[in-house]
């Protein structure tokens, strides 16, 4: 979800006017190109859901949905960054509040222990919340500065914590200046049992979607604004080497399913096998679709943030988380 700055997109996403003027647009800097193009794929034809697969609408309350993350039963929890609350919803179809007051959190995901990670983006930290909705406070900042506004993160096998930081003016910011006090978008690693964050990518554009694979060995960041999407190496460290890029399109929120294949959201959500070829598309009739993951008690469900909605999608394959 994005800054308060309106970008002009091209026609088939002119209805994003409204969140602009709310002060959240739909990806921007994102270029007329990175409106995937996939009407030479037949849906379902990857084999990963069944072609008459139909998605499912849940809700529409909200005004801009985001950050999806799935707990160890295979609930669903999510944010409505507008209006400052986390939602649940349970494997039994319920939706429920989850918290208030969540310190505008963005993107989400839960740790070993059951407490879930935030992007708290009102004053651009990182939150442990646990069970009972108590707050720690994970990283204030970067070497006394404060970060731009952390967006996503993936937590890896060791304990440690990958996030993007890109810069998105936000309304009800308390910051003295209009301007970041760090220059640079960039991408973040803190490890376990430590309070500093870590530099490991200044070379992007604006940094956004992040997850890694389960066995720690390789992380893949969206840069939303370069319209890219990157694969990386990851040292025994934390520390990324070996960047290559995996694909010519970016995205808000990504996952990957137990085959490899990666995600990515914007114009409904677009899928690629590990080796970066295109093999399938779901249609979302949202202005943007933001986010997404796996959940449902065998992890088969694609639950999808997008706009003022949230939608779950039958798959016949699972997730990583």
């Amino acid at each position: 979800m994005k800054s308060g700055v309106c970008i002009v997109f091209v026609a088939a996403w002119m209805g994003l006017a409204g969140f602009c003027e709310r002060g959240f647009s739909a990806g921007p800097g994102v270029s007329s190109s990175s409106s995937v193009q996939h009407d030479t794929i037949t849906p379902g034809s990857s084999k990963l859901f069944a072609s008459d697969a139909k998605l499912q609408p849940i809700s529409a309350q909200f005004s801009f949905t985001e950050g999806p993350a799935v707990d160890k039963k295979g609930n669903i929890f999510f944010t409505d960054q507008p209006n400052n609350k986390i939602w649940k919803y349970a494997t039994d179809g319920t939706l429920s509040l989850f918290m208030e007051g969540a310190g505008r959190s963005n993107g989400l995901y839960f740790d070993r222990k059951g407490n879930l990670l935030s992007c708290a983006d009102e004053k651009d930290e990182l939150w442990s919340i646990s069970p009972d909705k108590k707050i720690t406070v994970l990283v204030k900042g970067f070497k006394g500065h404060r970060l731009n506004g952390p967006n996503d993160l993936w937590m890896d096998p060791k304990g440690g914590i990958y996030f993007t930081d890109p810069y998105y003016q936000r309304s009800y910011w308390d910051r003295t200046s209009p301007d970041p006090e760090l220059k640079g978008e960039k991408l973040y690693y803190l490890p376990n049992g430590k309070n500093e964050p870590v530099l490991v990518d200044s070379n992007l554009v604006r940094p956004n979607g992040i997850v890694g694979t389960p066995d720690g060995k390789s992380l893949y960041v969206a840069d939303i604004k370069a319209n890219k999407t990157y694969r990386y190496k990851i040292n025994p460290d934390g520390s990324l080497q070996d960047r290559q890029l995996f694909i010519s399109q970016g995205s808000d929120g990504i996952t990957l399913d137990s085959k490899g294949n990666l995600y990515l959201t914007g114009n409904g959500v677009t899928i690629y096998n590990g080796t970066g070829e295109k093999i399938d598309h779901i249609d979302v009739p949202a202005k943007w679709t933001a986010n997404l993951c796996f959940g449902g008690k065998n992890r088969t469900d694609l639950f999808i943030t997008a706009s003022e909605s949230i939608f779950v999608f039958p798959m016949l394959v699972k997730g990583v988380e």
